[in-house]
């Protein structure tokens, strides 16, 4: 499937590979030859832009993508798209409970050699990634890489979210466990704009 725009100063070739779909078990019956196929438009409509931007990034462009669309159109963990976005919103949920409960944060002030338990280590080690993933998925034209990164980071972070406090009594420890997450969520966002995929607050 090919795609192509032009105007005066430039010429855009957009190439999309043919997927298999699936309705969870059940595979869509599809033949070019009959003309019986399903457009990327039509797709979308149905799943959504940013699912279906995710599934086909998340594939190498020589890697065969049978795509599910009721995974797509799905809420739960195993749909990598809403578990990245819950991540994001779960961390705004928690910056509004701060507000809900007057508390306060200074990211200013965030003592890091707080963030001691392995949670929030292996938290840090992640982020740390993020600049060489971005550096690497460009060099080799592998955006694909980027998504794998985000589904990791928000594992990690729905694991964080699991077995901790964030807006604890100790000013110290909140400060440092929030601007933790606040730099996930910077993370999650910047990634998701980078594939064109939105980063909702509230879910």
């Amino acid at each position: 499937m090919t795609a192509l725009g032009a105007n005066a100063n430039q010429l855009t070739i957009l190439l999309v590979q043919f997927a298999t779909l699936y309705r969870g078990q059940e595979r869509l019956q599809m033949s070019t030859r009959s003309g019986e196929f399903v457009t990327l438009r039509e797709l979308r409509e149905e799943v959504g832009r940013d699912a279906a931007r995710f599934f086909y990034i998340q594939r190498k462009s020589e890697q065969h993508l049978d795509f599910d669309l009721e995974l797509a159109k799905s809420q739960v963990n195993a749909n990598p798209v809403y578990y990245i976005q819950y991540a994001h919103a779960r961390i705004a949920s928690v910056f509004r409970e701060l507000a809900e409960k007057h508390l306060s944060w200074n990211y200013t002030q965030a003592i890091l050699s707080k963030l001691e338990n392995a949670y929030e280590q292996a938290l840090l080690v992640t982020i740390s990634r993020y600049p060489e993933v971005i550096e690497q998925a460009a060099q080799v034209y592998e955006p694909h890489q980027l998504t794998y990164y985000l589904i990791d980071l928000a594992k990690d972070f729905h694991t964080y979210y699991n077995e901790v406090k964030f807006l604890v009594t100790d000013d110290e420890l909140r400060n440092a466990r929030l601007s933790l997450i606040a730099a996930v969520q910077q993370v999650l966002r910047n990634g998701l704009k980078l594939i064109g995929v939105s980063a909702p607050e509230v879910m």
